[in-house]
């Protein structure tokens, strides 16, 4: 692993799906809440620095993980994944390496995973490399469209927005990413959020990437269950009887 590597983990949101006052990320599985988990995978890699974002309930984020060599950022407006990412651009401001953008409610991702990810990145020197997963029923995620038959990404295209054609695509994007650290910075304050939900989607830098000539790339994920984050109270139950051995 090289130096210039940091990580950002996106801890703000409340879940409204999880039907709680506690924050998503606090939520446990197998005795260990969400985010201890991507914790746990993310330390056993040597990052320069792991950035986490918090805001609803940021206080009690704060305090579950006041053990832990971390920096916290505040996202004190709820305006999507992108907006997150941006609330930690000063915090970056001298740095000049690869970032890793990792979901706090994915407890499944395993070290392995995020070194190869880091690999293909760096070895690709692309601006943007996104980790994928293939799902026999791949609703509701942001699908993947490649350029042809290589691992050039083209887009993610949100269900949403998808034609036929793209919603029968079963590779998904998992919401982690590496980027090269100017490019990423560079991206999000040309996003928008002409969208429903009126956020800015961190997704949505592919695109500017694209279009402004930059190769992105995709990685896909050996075990599906990496791919999995935790959005419902149904889903976290289903996960507690799942076999969750990760291979590290």
């Amino acid at each position: 692993m090289t130096n210039n590597f940091a990580a950002i983990i996106l801890a703000a949101g409340k879940g409204k799906r999880m039907k709680s006052e506690l924050p998503k990320v606090l939520h446990r599985l197998h005795d260990k809440s969400l985010i201890g988990h991507i914790l746990e995978t993310i330390f056993k890699i040597p990052f320069d620095k792991i950035v986490i974002v918090v805001g609803y309930k940021g206080e009690m984020v704060i305090e579950e993980l006041k053990d832990f060599d971390v920096e916290f950022v505040w996202q004190r407006e709820q305006n999507g994944t992108g907006g997150a990412v941006l609330t930690t651009e000063k915090t970056f401001l001298d740095f000049n390496g690869t970032i890793l953008v990792v979901h706090g409610d994915a407890p499944f991702l395993s070290a392995e995973s995020i070194r190869k990810l880091h690999e293909v990145h760096t070895k690709s020197k692309a601006a943007a490399t996104c980790l994928i997963a293939e799902f026999p029923n791949p609703s509701g995620y942001g699908r993947i469209v490649r350029q042809g038959e290589t691992d050039l990404l083209s887009a993610i295209v949100e269900e949403k927005d998808a034609t036929e054609k793209i919603k029968n695509i079963r590779e998904i994007n998992t919401g982690t990413f590496c980027f090269d650290s100017r490019e990423l910075f560079w991206a999000i304050h040309r996003i928008n959020n002409n969208n429903a939900q009126k956020e800015y989607y961190l997704p949505d830098s592919i695109k500017v990437l694209r279009e402004a000539g930059k190769n992105c790339m995709v990685l896909k994920v050996a075990d599906p269950m990496e791919g999995i984050g935790v959005n419902s109270v149904e889903e976290l139950a289903a996960l507690e009887l799942a076999n969750t051995g990760k291979n590290k």
